[in-house]
């Protein structure tokens, strides 16, 4: 059963959505806040998620980035922010459809199936564990044996686009590219800094890393476990 999660502060939508996507065979979590939205997705990942902007405790585009950190969840923004460029934000920092109120449920439902088609993708764990130090990529925070860790933003950004890559080759380029931004792909030197501190951090032995991989040349890999 496909898991939807709704995030909208007005209790008539939610109870709205709710009600015609059960009657569709969703399975629905329904949330009225920015901080229940987190806990729920790190509790019971999404398949696809509706999302407000408008939310009491905190934009709705913080959430965005907090689930982009982690998931590939389709997520359909559902907003009165009818600006072009409140649209444009929302569109470059991960969502994949921005609907503006008043909306029609027939279209809503049409949106979200073929956003359900593109994907095509399963929601991925949040937790992610390595025998040298654990991430909660929901929660943002990173924890060694000798206790918790403290990254950066900038080291954050930088871990996460690798553990979405698990296993696979990240060039420098688009590494630098995600991270900092296109004016900055050829500054390789940025890479070497930031990746020997998450070393420093996260890896048991720095100078012989498990996890934190280097391809002379080319680019990094993160690796969860060596065999």
């Amino acid at each position: 059963m496909t898991h939807v999660l709704v995030v909208d502060d007005e209790r008539a939508i939610r109870q709205a959505l709710a009600i015609n996507l059960r009657a569709r065979d969703y399975e629905v979590t329904a949330v009225g806040d920015g901080a229940a939205a987190l806990a729920a997705a790190a509790s019971h990942p999404p398949d696809v998620v509706i999302l407000d902007l408008g939310l009491p405790d905190m934009d709705g585009n913080d959430i965005i980035e907090g689930l982009r950190g982690w998931s590939q969840a389709p997520i359909i923004v559902l907003s009165a922010r009818t600006a072009q460029g409140d649209k444009v934000v929302a569109l470059d920092i991960g969502a994949d459809d921005y609907i503006t109120k008043p909306f029609g449920m027939d279209e809503l439902l049409a949106r979200l199936r073929a956003a359900l088609r593109r994907s095509g993708t399963d929601p991925e764990a949040p937790m992610v564990e390595t025998d040298s130090f654990t991430v909660d990529l929901a929660a943002k925070q990173a924890a060694t044996p000798a206790g918790p860790v403290r990254l950066t933003p900038t080291e954050w950004h930088l871990l996460e686009v690798l553990i979405r890559h698990e296993g696979k080759l990240v060039p420098r380029r688009e590494l630098l590219q995600e991270v900092w931004g296109p004016a900055y792909e050829t500054e390789t030197n940025y890479l070497r800094v930031y990746m020997a501190q998450l070393r420093r951090k996260l890896e048991r032995d720095p100078s012989h890393p498990r996890h934190l991989i280097t391809e002379p040349g080319m680019g990094y890999r993160f690796i969860r476990d060596q065999h």
